[in-house]
């Protein structure tokens, strides 16, 4: 296979340090391998690979079997090589759990269900039915409805008319997991014929509602190798390289393939395990990183930084590698090469002998894993080709990569391994978010979150950029959004387009939930500088 010349260039850089120092040279992996394990990533059985799915399942075995097979060291959970955490609090139906009106058992998980964010334990009263304008006494009644805009707006306001539970019409009955964001109010769903038969009782009939849920978190593994350093004075010091390697999984039939996002990433690191691997390591000890739960809020990657697999405060630098698939015209985007004072100058070497034109950005703030690292301490640099208008959607396929362009970002995240592993470590620099501005026009309105690329229920917010409108309205990570303005969002999706409908410098009214409680506040929406 041909190779492009400044490729080789970078090549012939790497093998004359390597050299040396008397260790074999890094060759790093050509378009074809990198292919190959992109195409693996992205097929039917990976279903996706979202976090605590089976297919997102089989791609941590699939990478931890690449890791093993490249020679590397598990630095994972009790000598594997996954490191196991929880993605979200899942739950189950307890044994307790029972509907009971007028002496009447109403059949737990077959004609009713309790909602997953339900306020657990028991409650009584009189069984009550809203009509459509709601306006008849329901305090301290146990009320049956259907929904009046979303689930969760329609158990706002029956909190707010003083109900003491709600159970909603549904069919087929939600699962749990749907139904997770908390109201602080008993709740759950009915089906309609249930609700037509509880429409026979009595007027003032008493009814009794027990909501009994049991914990079954559900979970996900970041994928760990170690390369030990070959440096007996170094080799306490890390360099980490990640790449998150979960995307959204399937919904409404489609598969949402995530082949820049981010298979190429993914594809890159572990192309990199191998090269490092097949030539003795390096001076320090490198550590690669395949994270989970990205994608809903760099779940993974925070549960690494509060438990590495070696000393956080020894990491010399991380590299990111998030949507490197997709390059134009020669251009790589690299943000953080101003969080340590090395970065930038290994960065424009790198990429000059790569015949690569380098957007070098000096700070970190982007939402992807590295800003996990960057705000506990460590010196980062974030590599990506960019947005295209598959990000996020089931065209995001293997056969759209530029291949070419990720063996030209492997090439460059080596030879910048070996330039940062040959010197000082870089000295951390704690740099400002940059103010966005929020007025003008010609760019998208940014309101600065991150969370559940799917539809659901509400908008959780994973992450709550630092600086943002997001923060300074007042919003925190784990908050559930409901609202904004007039549209009612019920999902993650619904929130990006709600705001895309929006002008920056446009003040937008949101309602959202915290702790089961509902509450309202404005952000002014700022300039993407996407």
């Amino acid at each position: 296979m041909r190779r492009p010349a400044t490729l080789l260039i970078v090549c012939a850089l790497l093998l004359t340090s390597t050299a040396a120092l008397g260790r074999a040279p890094v060759v790093p992996p050509t378009a074809s391998d990198l292919r190959a394990i992109v195409e693996t990533l992205t097929t039917r059985e990976m279903d996706g690979r979202r976090a605590g799915t089976p297919g997102g399942d089989r791609a941590t075995e699939r990478l931890a079997a690449w890791l093993g097979a490249a020679g590397l060291r598990p630095g994972g959970d009790s000598g594997t090589f996954l490191q196991s955490f929880t993605v979200a609090p899942g739950r189950r139906l307890g044994a307790g759990s029972a509907l009971e009106v007028g002496g009447h058992t109403v059949k737990a998980g077959v004609d009713w269900t309790p909602h997953g964010g339900s306020r657990r334990g028991e409650v009584t009263g009189a069984l009550a039915f809203a009509d459509d304008d709601w306006s008849g006494d329901l305090r301290d009644k146990i009320v049956v409805a259907t929904a009046r805009g979303s689930r969760l707006e329609t158990l706002i306001l029956a909190r707010q008319r003083g109900a003491a539970a709600l159970l909603l019409v549904a069919d087929p009955l939600p699962t749990l997991d749907a139904t997770a964001a908390p109201v602080d109010i008993a709740s759950g769903a009915l089906t309609r014929a249930a609700a037509e038969a509880l429409r026979a009782a009595p007027t003032g009939t008493t009814a009794r509602l027990a909501v009994d849920l049991a914990p079954a978190d559900l979970r996900a593994a970041n994928v760990i190798g170690v390369l030990p350093g070959a440096d007996p004075v170094l080799a306490g010091e890390t360099i980490v390289l990640g790449a998150h390697w979960d995307h959204l999984g399937s919904s409404g039939g489609a598969t949402y393939h995530g082949a820049d996002d981010n298979a190429s990433g993914t594809a890159v690191v572990v192309g990199l395990a191998r090269a490092f691997a097949a030539a003795g390591g390096a001076r320090r000890t490198l550590v690669f990183v395949l994270f989970g739960a990205e994608e809903v809020g760099l779940i993974g990657s925070g549960h690494y930084v509060r438990h590495a697999a070696l000393p956080l405060g020894q990491t010399a630098a991380m590299l990111n590698f998030d949507m490197v698939g997709r390059m134009r015209d020669g251009t790589l985007t690299i943000g953080g090469v101003d969080s340590g004072d090395r970065l930038r100058a290994a960065t424009a070497d790198a990429a000059r002998a790569a015949g690569v034109n380098a957007d070098l950005r000096g700070t970190p703030f982007s939402p992807s894993d590295h800003t996990r690292f960057y705000a506990a301490g460590t010196p980062v640099l974030f590599l990506h080709t960019g947005g295209h208008d598959d990000y996020h959607r089931p065209g995001d396929t293997a056969d759209k990569l530029n291949v070419d362009g990720m063996a030209r970002v492997a090439a460059i995240g080596a030879s910048i391994v070996t330039a940062l592993d040959d010197g000082a470590r870089p000295v951390y620099a704690k740099l400002t978010p940059p103010a966005r501005r929020r007025g003008g026009t010609g760019s998208a309105a940014f309101l600065g979150v991150g969370g559940d690329g799917h539809g659901g229920d509400g908008a959780r917010l994973a992450h709550v950029m630092p600086g943002s409108a997001a923060e300074r309205a007042g919003l925190r990570d784990g908050d559930v959004l409901v609202r904004v303005d007039g549209v009612s969002v019920d999902g993650f999706e619904a929130l990006r387009t709600a705001i895309r409908a929006r002008q920056p410098g446009d003040t937008v009214r949101l309602v959202y939930l915290r702790d089961g409680r509902d509450h309202e506040t404005s952000a002014t929406l700022e300039r993407s500088q996407e």
